[in-house]
């Protein structure tokens, strides 16, 4: 989401762009330290506004939606992170299901433009053999995922139901700069430049498909501008098991894969391979990957080496686990 605000609001001049979030764990207005100073230099008015507010809290969105003439709504709010749902789904399901039916009632109510709707790969599930596409079935595995599925399910019903000016966006594990460090590629970075352990679930040979930060933003300003109500878009990355990515970072920053890689049980459940296709979205809008991992993967480990501070802020608080 941080990205994304970075992306739009440096390449439309003329946008007004509004940052809402509860800063839950998660959340970090240092990610925006760039745009904040570069409006303090500015003469010109802010296009850049953050407002503290839940997406669950229908009456705080209420007011926002009201005083606000907003064109598009992009809900990147999600609880993502795996084994935090499968140890606790209670977040999720609040965020992730209630908190969506309470933007897209407003975006109703409010008649918004357009709704996008930023989902996962992994609402697809477990995929073996093949790809997924936009129309193939739901099978969530882990109840992060079940609560992203729930709500394309709730967003569909609303398209169909009530006309909802809405698209979905079914993105894949992404990388890049100011990407929390729990997430595999930060945590690997971070923790051997600290001279810690990588965990690695299972045999870490699990296929994900990798796409650059940058990439799907691209893709999110395409869909936002171009698309037509009531679409679903894969969008898809390089295919890479988890185990190439962490060895590559090992690589890079000259350490011995072997020595600080850390086995642990895959989690219950865990999925072996998601395998999305993005052939819609390239045919439809033109949309082409431009940053494959193998090729960008060393700037992003340079970007954690130079923003070791940023890094170190977040892993030190309590809610890091």
């Amino acid at each position: 989401g941080s990205n994304f605000i970075s992306y739009i609001y440096n390449k439309y001049k003329h946008y007004n762009i509004y940052n809402i979030d509860r800063l839950s764990y998660a959340g970090n207005l240092d990610n925006f330290h760039d745009i904040v100073e570069k409006e303090k230099k500015s003469n010109r008015p802010k296009r850049y506004h953050f407002l503290k507010a839940d997406i669950c809290d229908d009456l705080s969105m209420g007011k926002i939606l009201k005083n606000n003439d907003f064109d598009v709504i992009i809900n990147f709010a999600a609880e993502s992170h795996v084994d935090r749902s499968i140890m606790n789904s209670d977040e999720f399901i609040n965020t992730n299901i209630s908190g969506v039916h309470t933007l897209i009632e407003l975006s109703k109510k409010y008649n918004i433009g357009r709704f996008l709707q930023i989902s996962t790969d992994e609402v697809y599930g477990d995929v073996i053999n093949g790809y997924s596409t936009e129309t193939s079935p739901i099978n969530p595995s882990n109840p992060y995922a079940a609560s992203k599925a729930a709500a394309d399910l709730l967003v569909q019903s609303y398209i169909r139901t009530h006309g909802l000016p809405a698209i979905i966006v079914r993105g894949s594990n992404n990388f890049g700069p100011f990407q929390y460090p729990e997430k595999l590629i930060p945590l690997a970075i971070t923790n051997l430049l600290e001279e810690k352990s990588i965990p690695i679930h299972g045999d870490g040979l699990q296929v994900r498909s990798w796409l650059h930060v940058e990439d799907f933003c691209n893709a999110i300003d395409l869909v936002m501008h171009k698309a037509v109500d009531g679409s679903v878009f894969n969008v898809a990355g390089e295919q890479k098991q988890n185990i190439e990515v962490v060895k590559h970072i090992c690589e890079f920053l000259g350490k011995n894969y072997q020595d600080y890689s850390s086995h642990m049980n895959d989690r219950p459940g865990g999925d072996l391979r998601y395998a999305p296709n993005s052939t819609k979205i390239k045919q439809e809008l033109g949309w082409q990957a431009q940053r494959p991992i193998n090729t960008t993967l060393s700037t992003i480990v340079q970007w954690y080496i130079d923003n070791q501070q940023w890094c170190g802020k977040i892993k030190e608080k309590k809610e890091f686990t």
